[in-house]
């Protein structure tokens, strides 16, 4: 989903007609074509490409954006791939590579179908695009693992906070809770911040009771801070915010909880069911 999103916003902020790419497969060091753009044939698609062969396969081997003006006649790469390029008509190409924790995850083409030098501003808002995917690949594995790292997993017939364990897998489930709110605003895409947040909730494991206060979203974003035990300037450093910002926030949903310190706060925001 990320690519596909990705290659429509390559084309729009480019002006490049021809995008497509795909992910490196699972185990496997070849890059999957998986994703066409503007392509006016199937000739691309599937392609599966090495590292160090082809544009796309030398930007994997590098780790770094590469361009040519005239694919086919180019000297800087090697021609394994010239007959699907040729059967698309496309001539001056750039490929840059989604890098995620200093692994390459993904590669993105932009194409034109006349030979002439793509400019820096081209370039640059290629490589804008591969940092978005970057981001949401990046936040999609963190949210991961700290689910992964939260699961309650009672034992039979055990209340979630009563068994061996259960204080320090308490406070995972609330550090885990704090860092995906923290990192929701973060994502540009709708459908994956709406995602992380689904998660938040699922942290919560209640439902917030009918008519019960209402917080808003950053209110809860510096709650949830808070009972992780960050100071105002950590939770505005963590959230993006300024620390008389996070105060604001803090001094609102305090006067919703009824609550007169940032520790009744926690208190009632988690017996509404807005914190674990």
């Amino acid at each position: 989903m990320e690519i596909r999103g990705a290659l429509a916003r390559l084309r729009r902020t480019t002006g490049l007609p021809v995008a497509f790419g795909g992910l490196v497969e699972p185990g496997r060091r070849q890059v999957r074509i998986s994703e066409l753009s503007g392509t006016a044939t199937p000739a691309l698609s599937s392609l599966a490409v090495t590292p160090g062969n082809g544009l796309g396969g030398k930007a994997v081997a590098l780790a770094r954006p590469c361009a040519v003006t005239d694919y086919s006649v180019s000297r800087q790469i090697s021609h394994e791939y010239d007959a699907p390029v040729a059967a698309e008509g496309l001539r001056s190409v750039v490929a840059v590579p989604v890098v995620v924790r200093r692994r390459v995850r993904a590669v993105l083409y932009g194409a034109l179908r006349t030979a002439r030098p793509l400019g820096d501003r081209t370039l640059g808002e290629a490589v804008q695009v591969a940092r978005d995917v970057e981001q949401a690949l990046l936040v999609r594995e963190e949210a991961a693992e700290l689910l992964a790292a939260a699961d309650p997993a009672p034992e039979p017939g055990a209340g979630p906070w009563r068994e061996p364990g259960a204080g320090a897998r308490r406070e995972r489930v609330r550090e885990a809770h704090a860092a995906l709110r923290a990192l929701a605003p973060r994502i540009a895409d709708p459908a994956l911040r709406a995602e992380l947040l689904d998660a938040c909730a699922l942290l919560t494991a209640r439902e917030t009771p009918s008519g019960a206060v209402r917080l808003a979203p950053r209110e809860v974003d510096v709650l949830a801070c808070v009972a992780a035990g960050a100071t105002n300037g950590a939770a505005a450093a963590r959230l993006g915010l300024t620390a008389e910002t996070v105060k604001a926030y803090l001094r609102s949903a305090m006067r919703k909880l009824g609550a007169g310190t940032r520790g009744e706060a926690v208190v009632a925001a988690r017996r509404a069911g807005w914190l674990p």
